[in-house]
């Protein structure tokens, strides 16, 4: 299976992707932007697995997006990228509404068409995880 992961460099997100990797067969394909939550560091110990790639992208991007559902073709996405901290949320809300909102939004759309395009099986079988 190839899971799709937004952002798979957050602290939880960085476990997720550990955690795939080192315990099953499947293969991560890391959306992440790297704003002040995201750290590459913490995925050393997978960056050089065949089954794991990073792509640095904005979920608020579509075009991005896009580009990556079509040159990857995931069986699955997790969403996890968010602004979540409370203290930042105070002093800039519109970058919280920009991710959270529209990004979520932009991410939705582009799995839609994607799943769109799709064989009977293949739409049976992808799924799409927020969290």
């Amino acid at each position: 299976m190839k899971i799709l992961i937004t952002g798979g460099a957050g602290f939880i997100g960085s476990a997720v992707v550990r955690h795939i990797i080192d315990n099953t067969s499947d293969s991560v394909i890391n959306l992440d932007k790297l704003t002040y939550a995201g750290n590459l560091e913490s995925l050393t110990s997978v960056e050089n697995n065949k089954r794991y790639c990073f792509e640095k992208v904005d979920i608020c991007n579509r075009a991005e997006l896009d580009r990556v559902f079509k040159a990857y073709q995931p069986d699955a996405v997790m969403h996890l990228a968010a602004e979540s901290h409370v203290d930042r949320s105070i002093t800039g809300p519109a970058e919280f509404i920009q991710t959270n909102i529209v990004g979520t939004y932009n991410l939705l759309e582009a799995a839609r068409e994607y799943w769109n395009g799709l064989d009977d099986n293949a739409q049976q079988a992808f799924r799409f995880h927020h969290i």
